[in-house]
């Protein structure tokens, strides 16, 4: 088991607001403070700011929604739940995301649970509670900075890029455990859901300086092909894999060519990546079009003309042609742009 950063933030956070809430003798509201700080911890500081503001407006939409209807009304359960389903509703109008929705939540229970006397003192006490477990959440936030998103984003991008060009590899010969590959597939299609997280987040950085913004600005695009070429490749893993024994079962000089021109589709899109990270040495020009160049467009026709007289096998192989076409026109695409970001350096 692997404590992040985000565990330690969470604790810390509500440690703070119990002590802030004690301090000022906020017995009442002890508990509603601690709640609202651990929903409160986001990933990176502009999702911090742009959550304080969203969960102090539920705070109020639910303390305000809370006591109208005790004053009104009352506080029976049954209206504490008509309460909340009200709330969820001005949430959602509003387009608040989940966890905000959580915190006009938290403001309705504490407020309508609270003694009916003196009512609004206890109310005003739960409600300076909430804001101060959102404040300690949003100083935890900014004390402690986030990690570099992009130095994460690009290890998490070479570990699955490495993983399924493997699997291909391997597949391609034909020497795959079938139950293994499965598993790793649905593993890397995780891998992947967390790379389009990771992405997001890097993205949501921000850059104050026009011409580091510039830079970044491509970097972005440069990593969003990145990532998109590596699905790509995910996709004709997938094929593979479910073609395989049909694969294995053609002729000599197929399944040869096969493995030929998809291992210089392979060994470009590690060079590329490569390339990106440095570690191959700079020359007057950079070689990305030196890179062997495989002719996928071949190998598609002839694994369509393979069945050219059997219809429906031949459109068993049509989606594995498609992938191997678009991975192909998507790693012509990331050498265009990793040619344009390199010489901008």
């Amino acid at each position: 088991m692997k404590l992040g950063a985000r565990a330690f933030k969470t604790g810390l956070a509500t440690a703070i607001a119990l002590y802030v809430a004690s301090a000022f003798g906020f017995k009442a509201g002890v508990f509603a403070a601690a709640i609202a700080a651990v929903s409160s911890i986001q990933p990176s500081i502009y999702r911090s700011i742009q959550t304080i503001i969203e969960q102090v407006q539920a705070n109020v939409i639910g303390a305000t929604l809370a006591i109208f209807l005790v004053l009104t009304v009352g506080n029976e359960p049954f209206l504490i739940g008509f309460g909340i389903i009200i709330v969820i509703g001005m949430c959602m109008l509003f387009k608040m995301k989940e966890d905000t929705t959580f915190i006009a939540i938290i403001a309705v229970i504490a407020i309508m649970e609270a003694p009916q006397d003196p009512f609004l003192e206890y109310a005003g006490i739960r409600f300076t509670s909430i804001l101060i477990g959102i404040v300690s959440a949003f100083v935890v936030n900014l004390a402690f900075l986030p990690p570099k998103y992009e130095t994460r984003l690009f290890e998490r991008l070479t570990n699955t890029t490495n993983d399924i060009l493997q699997w291909i590899r391997v597949t391609t010969r034909h020497l795959s455990d079938q139950p293994a590959l499965k598993k790793e597939i649905e593993r890397l299609n995780e891998d992947i859901t967390r790379l389009d997280q990771t992405y997001l987040l890097f993205s949501e950085e921000r850059i104050y300086s026009r011409r580091k913004g510039y830079r970044r600005a491509r970097k972005l695009v440069l990593f969003r092909q990145l990532i998109h070429t590596t699905k790509k490749a995910f996709n004709v893993l997938q094929n593979l894999h479910r073609l395989d024994y049909e694969i294995e079962h053609f002729n000599k000089d197929i399944n040869a060519q096969i493995i030929v021109e998809v291992d210089k589709t392979l060994h470009t899109h590690e060079k590329l990546i490569l390339m990106y990270s440095g570690r191959i040495r700079k020359q007057e020009t950079y070689p990305v079009d030196q890179l062997s160049k495989p002719k996928i467009p071949d190998l598609v026709n002839q694994l369509m003309n393979e069945y050219d007289d059997k219809e429906r096998d031949r459109m068993k192989f049509l989606p594995l042609a498609s992938n191997l076409m678009e991975y192909h026109n998507e790693l012509v695409h990331l050498r265009k742009l990793l040619t344009s970001y390199l010489n901008s350096q």
